[in-house]
């Protein structure tokens, strides 16, 4: 006699299974129709400041370029704004199918962010990112938000078969005449032209305009030195600073007499199409190893106040040492620090940039 089942209703045991299975399978349905929890979380690392007059206000930080390492000098930059400072500052990466950092990728997500952004820092190069991602940008452009951007961001898109976006491209030269060489000419003042003097064999001295010395961005700013090379630039906006190509890759090195000193570093005011006015400063420097100099670092610190609107806040002595362990990879084209994940970053110990250089395929 089956003394476990004895006084069941017949079938009892084969109703609960039945309806175990059916929760069991209703279970694994809605895991599979549900986003993976850390989709986009992934693609970010924040530095959340406790005190300093940043408390409350966040910086969102884009970084995604093939040559500069953008990857390591913004989260270097995110952790002293946020450490020293107060600031909330996300940096979010483009990711490979891995899951690790690609450098000038354009799988970008959770840009939703800047919905909450009181400034965008940019370091990108020939972006094409998901109509959901470009929607927030465009939302922040068009209500005026501030932006600070690097070297290759007057460059920052590159969108081609995607008629809704196109106009950001570098070299848009379609309909949307406003817009006529893209985001970089329309928003930042300029886009790319050319490089100026040999880049990785001639340095950089930025000298600050003399009718500019007295701006907030430039205080306290000195003996500025980088070792990434010019860009021909001639931007709709007011100078700061010009660059004087070097013979060399040392800040004694001789300059190159025969290069003129052109425009490196500018701001301006922008609006697009019906959108609000909002403040940007640009430079074309910016490279992991040129933010190891104190002048250069001041100033975009100082720009990225000077961006919120908060140049009470500038002063000559204010600290900018970094947070943490910075050793920056030489920039170039070939290779990078890869196998890394925005979370090898995250806290104020964390080593930038921690991996071995992996080189690339091709170019």
């Amino acid at each position: 006699m089956d003394f476990k089942n004895f006084g069941r209703p017949p079938g009892a045991n084969m109703k609960n299974a039945i309806i175990i299975i059916l929760l069991l399978f209703s279970w694994i349905n809605a895991a599979a129709i549900l986003p993976k929890q850390d989709d986009v979380s992934k693609h970010r690392v924040v530095y959340k400041g406790e005190k300093g007059p940043g408390v409350g206000k966040n910086i969102v930080f884009i970084a995604t370029d093939h040559e500069y390492r953008g990857e390591e000098s913004l989260p270097a930059l995110a952790r002293i704004l946020a450490k020293t400072y107060g600031f909330t500052c996300t940096v979010v990466y483009a990711l490979d199918e891995n899951g690790d950092i690609l450098p000038g990728g354009s799988n970008v997500k959770g840009l939703e962010v800047l919905e909450e952004a009181d400034l965008l820092v940019m370091f990108m190069r020939f972006a094409h990112f998901a109509d959901k991602e470009m929607q927030h940008i465009d939302d922040y452009v068009k209500r005026g938000g501030p932006i600070v951007a690097f070297r290759t961001s007057t460059h920052a898109f590159e969108i081609k078969n995607d008629p809704k976006w196109e106009h950001y491209s570098w070299n848009y030269k379609g309909p949307e005449t406003a817009w006529k060489d893209g985001f970089g000419e329309y928003v930042l003042g300029e886009t790319w032209v050319s490089h100026y003097g040999t880049n990785h064999k001639q340095s950089s001295k930025i000298i600050i305009e003399p009718a500019q010395a007295k701006h907030p961005i430039m205080t306290g700013v000195k003996d500025m030195w980088v070792q990434s090379g010019g860009y021909t630039a001639e931007p709709k906006g007011t100078v700061l600073a010009r660059g004087e190509v070097l013979n060399g890759m040392t800040a004694t090195s001789e300059p190159d007499k025969t290069k003129e000193l052109l425009p490196v570093a500018w701001i301006r005011d922008y609006k697009v199409d019906s959108g609000k006015t909002g403040r940007a400063f640009t430079t074309t420097h910016g490279a992991s190893e040129d933010i190891l100099n104190e002048g250069f670092r001041r100033m975009v610190i100082n720009a990225m106040f000077w961006g919120l609107k908060m140049e009470n806040q500038i002063k000559p002595t204010n600290n900018i040492a970094f947070v943490g362990p910075y050793k920056p990879t030489t920039f170039n084209f070939s290779g990078y620090k890869a196998h890394v994940k925005p979370a090898d970053l995250a806290g104020w110990d964390s080593l930038i940039m921690p991996g071995e250089i992996v080189k690339k395929k091709g170019k």
